[in-house]
């Protein structure tokens, strides 16, 4: 999980100021969690503590509700008006679902658990089927790599499950793909057109944080590109102690948040 709030963290500042190159600071002047750790970690009190999804996204958000970059338009009406009595799903396709669902990789036992609880957590708001499958897919490549499967294996299990094209190396995505998608064709803020790219960066990495560079510089929404990629990279390679304090560092001036974080990481994480 710690993996996923870090690639947040990085790519925070490059998110409208896309970089395109893997030569930057990795913690640039500037860079803060958003709303994409905020609800990563929403997931993982959810998952502890048991209850509700929907409920912890909109207390996460009312409690926080002035991150670094803003939440999402939808997501934030949503969240202001939620009952869990009254409010439903508005349909995303957003990769929102994707960002914060990397806790149910590590807490599930099974993969039927991983899409279980992946959907779960999507569809108090992300109900579109592509939001539903941009989830789960983020969610069971953690699952494999966490069960050391190898990365030919994850990479065919995802296209076959999923029907996602991970065929293309992140030096051909990287001139190709923007907020608007591969080539101007779709758009980088959906699951569909940034779940696929930010898997490649995980898996064409050759450690941690050489997955967090690929995801930033392909461009596009970069932290939440870097959110997911760096969710997945975590189990592959592991965290180095000096980025793992660095991106805890951020987090210290929320008590909240580092209680709810070192209690996962204790009981569900790689340490």
């Amino acid at each position: 999980m710690l993996g996923a709030i870090i690639g947040d963290i990085v790519g925070s500042i490059y998110e409208f100021n896309n970089i395109k190159s893997k030569n930057f600071p990795l913690f640039g002047k500037g860079v803060d969690y958003t709303d994409d750790s905020i609800l990563t970690i929403a997931t993982a009190d959810w998952l502890l503590h048991g209850g509700n999804a929907a409920d912890y996204y909109a207390r996460y958000a009312k409690s926080n509700p002035d991150p670094m970059g803003s939440y999402g338009p939808s997501f934030w009406e949503w969240a202001m008006d939620y009952s869990s009595e009254t409010s439903g799903p508005y349909g995303s396709c957003g990769n929102g679902s994707a960002m914060r669902v990397s806790p149910v990789g590590w807490f599930c036992k099974s993969m039927q658990e991983v899409f279980e609880k992946a959907k779960e957590s999507a569809v108090c708001t992300h109900n579109h089927p592509e939001g539903i499958k941009g989830a789960m897919a983020t969610a069971l490549c953690i699952y494999l790599a966490r069960r050391g499967y190898e990365k030919p294996v994850i990479k065919k299990i995802i296209e076959d499950e999923f029907h996602y094209d991970l065929s293309m190396t992140v030096d051909e995505i990287r001139p190709r793909y923007s907020w608007e998608g591969l080539d101007g064709k779709g758009d980088g803020g959906t699951c569909q057109g940034s779940v696929p790219e930010a898997i490649v960066c995980a898996i064409e990495a050759t450690d941690f944080e050489d997955a967090i560079r690929n995801a930033i510089s392909i461009g596009g929404d970069s932290d939440t590109i870097g959110c997911i990629t760096g969710s997945i990279a975590e189990p592959f390679y592991g965290i180095p102690d000096d980025i793992r304090r660095q991106g805890l560092e951020y987090l210290k001036r929320n008590e909240g948040f580092m209680k709810v974080v070192t209690e996962f990481e204790d009981k569900y994480g790689a340490r």
